[in-house]
């Protein structure tokens, strides 16, 4: 995957992550960046970035846009021609397969926005091995889940309730 594409579905991920049911515009990330962490980068710059213009970053940018996106500095690289990332190796760290196996269900699911947020929110959670270990100990807890969605998301009872206890 070319640093454009990583760049562009950032954005997407951002865009869900914020409530925006859609990509972030450049100009979007452009502000966000400005507001969230009082540092710039130019509209034009990371439109080059993404169109493959300008295939490399500087360190200062790279750092920049990991922060905002909150990802590895390294991701935001070209991957080697060959690389695939559904094969994992020894030294992938199981948290990080875990992140993007979570993120990769978010991008299959993305027509399902609340099922697509909720795994992009577990996906960057400081732990996402406790999000997914407390989600277990919620439905092995008879009740509990109706009990949760009734007083933390109501509208929610309708959609996927009833197959708790299965």
């Amino acid at each position: 995957m070319t640093l454009g594409i990583k760049i562009r579905y950032l954005r997407s991920v951002e865009g869900t992550l914020r409530g925006l049911g859609r990509e972030m515009t450049q100009w979007e990330v452009v502000r966000a960046i400005k507001s969230d962490l009082g540092k710039t980068i130019s509209q034009s710059y990371l439109s080059q970035i993404e169109s493959g213009t300008r295939p490399h970053l500087t360190n200062t940018t790279r750092m920049l846009l990991a922060k905002f996106f909150k990802v590895h500095p390294g991701y935001l690289v070209d991957d080697p021609e060959g690389y695939s990332t559904q094969l994992t190796s020894d030294f992938l760290v199981a948290d990080d397969a875990l992140d993007l196996w979570l993120i990769n269900g978010a991008e299959r699911f993305r027509r399902d926005a609340e099922v697509s947020q909720a795994l992009l929110k577990v996906a960057r959670h400081d732990d996402t091995r406790k999000c997914l270990v407390l989600l277990a100990a919620i439905l092995d807890t008879p009740g509990l889940t109706d009990r949760l969605l009734q007083v933390l998301k109501p509208a929610a009872l309708g959609h996927g309730a009833a197959t708790e206890g299965r």
